[in-house]
């Protein structure tokens, strides 16, 4: 019996609160039913998906993160990806259109506003973060 894996890279997303809100950006290009998600991207060879989070939103938004946590991990549903997610706390910058040729815009979204971004849900370890560090 042969055994079918997923050989495309891991990708990790940062999940960044600030000011009562939490940062999401627009996708150029919808991957599955994605089109609005965390700044993230793929983890590259001898990093860590801690390392990856921190680069990544540094390169797509321009902001400067701190890892603080992994929240979770699992294959993505509508991408069929592996995904680490990341708790990150914001350390300097302000977050911006960074990456044009991947992301055409940038949201600080409230609690409330969070379905009308990802209609399908979030996975519950994000959910739960969520809840626990935004207002509502």
């Amino acid at each position: 019996m042969t055994e079918q894996t997923d050989t495309r890279q891991g990708i990790s997303a940062a999940i960044i609160v600030d000011g009562g809100r939490v940062l999401m950006i627009r996708r150029r290009e919808r991957e599955g039913k994605l089109l609005w998600a965390f700044p993230g991207g793929g983890i590259e060879a001898g990093e860590s998906p801690e390392q990856t989070a921190v680069r990544e939103t540094s390169e797509e938004v321009g902001l400067e993160v701190e890892a603080v946590r992994v929240l979770g991990e699992r294959v993505h549903p509508n991408t069929g990806r592996h995904m680490t997610y990341v708790a990150c706390d914001p350390v300097s910058g302000t977050a911006g259109i960074g990456a044009p040729e991947e992301i055409t815009e940038v949201a600080w979204v409230a609690h409330a506003q969070i379905d009308d971004y990802v209609p399908y849900g979030l996975f519950g370890p994000v959910h739960q973060y969520l809840d626990e560090a935004l207002p509502r």
